[in-house]
């Protein structure tokens, strides 16, 4: 990445569109903390990567810590339920942010590999959130060493028939 600066605007429209994301009962259990490049945050939120993935955000224009909430409440009621699909649905929110970045010129790419206590610490996240990733936003580079350039590219994906399956899932799935 760039390293260039994201006005706080063209972040907010990637939030925008996550915030339309679809989940059960309406729980809308995504939850974003985030910095931007230059903000004392952001070197707090890099540590907490691992020593690859940290190779990957320092020069992102922003890092994103998503996290869903798994109790709610519904509308017009104080009755506590827990959702099933929480995680689930802030993966459908995380998606939706990245699409909306790519239509704006952007990259995100999400990082499963940090430390969830360092995580938790940095983002003052309470024991009521999971941490699920941290995603850089950034603009793609001009190029990168030659020993990452092997990674950028697309992975290859499992065959249809090792991830679909007609009438319920094979013992060895």
């Amino acid at each position: 990445m760039t390293g260039e600066a994201i006005p706080e605007e063209i972040l907010f429209s990637m939030f925008e569109a996550a915030r339309h994301a679809p989940s059960s009962h309406n729980s809308q259990p995504w939850r974003f903390a985030y910095a931007r490049r230059g903000e004392p945050d952001f070197a707090i939120f890099l540590a907490c990567l691992s020593d690859q993935n940290r190779e990957w955000a320092r020069n992102a224009s922003a890092l994103v810590a998503v996290a869903s909430k798994a109790v709610y409440t519904r509308d017009g009621s104080a009755e506590k339920n827990v959702s099933r699909s929480a995680s689930f649905d802030a993966g459908a929110a995380w998606a939706c942010l990245a699409v909306q970045a790519e239509l704006l010129g952007w990259t995100a790419r999400p990082m499963g590999a940090f430390d969830g206590d360092l995580a938790r610490a940095a983002t003052h996240a309470p024991d009521s959130l999971k941490i699920e990733v941290i995603v850089a936003i950034g603009k793609r580079g001009d190029s990168s060493p030659p020993e990452r350039q092997t990674s950028e590219k697309p992975n290859p994906r499992k065959a249809m028939d090792e991830i679909v399956f007609a009438g319920g899932f094979p013992a060895d799935c």
